[in-house]
């Protein structure tokens, strides 16, 4: 019955960053220039930092979908790890034995575990089983009890999780490539924080600036925004609002997804600019450049303009939307208040907010003409946050010259 007893790192809050995180507080490493362990908010900056990205899509079958990226996904977890000098340690096997042996060993070696699984899988996640829905995501283990059939986890929530070793090996093998991995790490080497701190921010600049490694230049940085504004208010455009997200459910779908990436998805509101504030104040201390804490201000003034945006798409002034927003809302504070007690209470919020999709197809609350003043809202905030934004990156670029 492997399990660290004295295991109590629940700070992290992003699958990547904050498992990372998590392992590291609890192997006892500390930051060179702080004496205390390395916080979420610089290792999302070393991995890449803040980005905009908007993309719009659509399954058959299931509703569209409006998504934005608040944070780098090229590769985080290993850019990360490799600016840092991290010796990662990683086991893989296909083998579903071998699997748990490896992930027993490790606990009981004193560390512990980082695994990769299934976010629709995860039962405190509260998701039916969905065949074409999966999203591998790395989480910390720290207790694996075999005769209680019992693992204890850190995942967001800063507190506990606990689910059943079968629900826990169903997540793990979902997808093949990352079956049954296990990661554990070497500390980080004190002398390369600057360069991944520099190297980092150098990444924050090219995202919101230039063509990203993959995918058109439009869904990224502030071409990004100044597309999404076009997608809004021009009716006629490929992908518009009009087209994609019409008054009704689609409209009610897109509003949530794009809500749920501001406050919901792996974060917990302003489309994580006040954490990129954060990693920006201990980037001026490690950089000796001063004038990174100003440009840490002007990212707080983005957080409170993306803040005022989240509260624009889902108003509580509107019944059906601000109902939904409310929903969505619960779900993140059951999970991160009473963790996996609150699984039930979750499962019912989700079959709420599908009544509500539902309940929009025949009865939406607006208007064709509030719904373009709607939209015509929505691109006057993505204009503010744009303008925000740019000047923030206007004064980073001047701050690492």
């Amino acid at each position: 019955m492997p399990i660290l007893e004295n295991y109590q790192q629940f700070d992290g809050r992003h699958w990547e960053t904050g498992t990372v995180c998590n392992f590291l507080a609890y192997t006892g490493v500390k930051a060179p220039h702080t004496g205390r362990p390395y916080s979420e908010a610089l290792l999302m900056g070393v991995s890449g930092g803040a980005v905009m990205g908007y993309f719009s899509f659509a399954y058959e079958g299931y509703d569209p979908h409006a998504r934005i990226l608040t944070r780098n996904t090229f590769d985080p977890l290993d850019t990360m790890l490799s600016r840092l000098g991290v010796v990662q340690h990683r086991h893989h096997t296909t083998s579903p034995e071998k699997g748990v042996a490896n992930l027993v060993d490790t606990i009981e070696g004193g560390e512990p575990a980082i695994v990769w699984a299934d976010y629709f899988s995860l039962p405190y996640n509260a998701f039916p089983y969905d065949e074409g829905m999966w999203a591998m995501f790395p989480i910390l283990v720290y207790g694996y009890d075999e005769t209680a059939e019992t693992v204890h986890i850190a995942d967001r929530a800063p507190v506990p999780l606990t689910i059943s070793t079968d629900e826990l090996h169903k997540a793990r093998a979902r997808v093949k490539k990352d079956k049954f991995r296990v990661l554990t790490l070497e500390p980080p080497v004190a002398d390369k924080l600057p360069g991944a701190v520099q190297a980092g921010i150098w990444d924050c600049l090219k995202l919101y600036t230039e063509k990203p490694p993959k995918g058109s230049k439009n869904n990224f940085g502030l071409a990004a925004y100044r597309h999404w504004i076009k997608l809004l208010t021009k009716p006629k455009t490929r992908l518009s609002w009009a087209r994609e997200f019409p008054a009704g459910r689609k409209m009610l779908a897109g509003l949530a997804g794009v809500f749920s990436d501001i406050n919901i998805f792996g974060k917990v509101g302003y489309a994580e600019r006040d954490v990129y504030a954060d990693f920006l104040e201990e980037a001026s201390q490690i950089l000796a450049k001063p004038a990174l804490s100003e440009v840490a201000a002007q990212f707080r003034r983005s957080a409170a303009a993306w803040d005022a945006f989240g509260q624009a798409l889902l108003p509580a002034e509107v019944p059906l939307l601000g109902e939904m927003g409310q929903v969505l809302r619960q779900q993140r504070d059951l999970l991160f208040s009473q963790g996996s007690a609150a699984t039930e209470a979750i499962a019912r919020l989700k079959q709420r907010e599908k009544a509500l999709l539902a309940e929009a197809e025949n009865a939406f609350p607006l208007t064709e003409a509030e719904v373009e003043a709607f939209r015509e809202e929505m691109a006057a905030h993505v204009q503010q946050i744009h303008d925000v934004e740019e000047t923030a990156v206007t004064l980073l670029k001047e701050a690492m010259l």
